[in-house]
């Protein structure tokens, strides 16, 4: 059961890490007018990974600012959350799986 909660959580923050990327470049797509907001597919989707990204991304952006109008709190988030991924999660569901098995 441990096992099956732990492959939960890492699928999720594996989702979430693709979200932010995937918002990154979609950001840098529509930055370069590559990509048209215009169209409502495009609209939605920059949409959809902007409310799924920015509670996640607005605690950091209130740290560190922008460096020269670039925001860097995607990298940073994403650092955190593989790491959390590969060194924390595996810590607390080891314990976890020894007793429940």
């Amino acid at each position: 059961m441990a096992s099956f909660i732990k492959f939960i959580i890492d699928a999720l923050i594996s989702l979430v890490i693709w979200a932010m990327v995937i918002n990154a470049i979609l950001s840098w797509l529509i930055a370069f007018d590559v990509i048209n907001m215009r169209n409502r597919a495009i609209y939605q989707i920059a949409h959809f990974l902007d409310a799924v990204t920015r509670p996640i991304l607005r605690p950091v952006q209130r740290i560190i600012p922008p460096f020269g109008g670039v925001d860097i709190s995607p990298i940073i988030v994403v650092i955190v959350l593989v790491g959390i991924q590969r060194y924390i999660l595996p810590l607390i569901f080891a314990p976890l799986q020894n007793l429940i098995g």
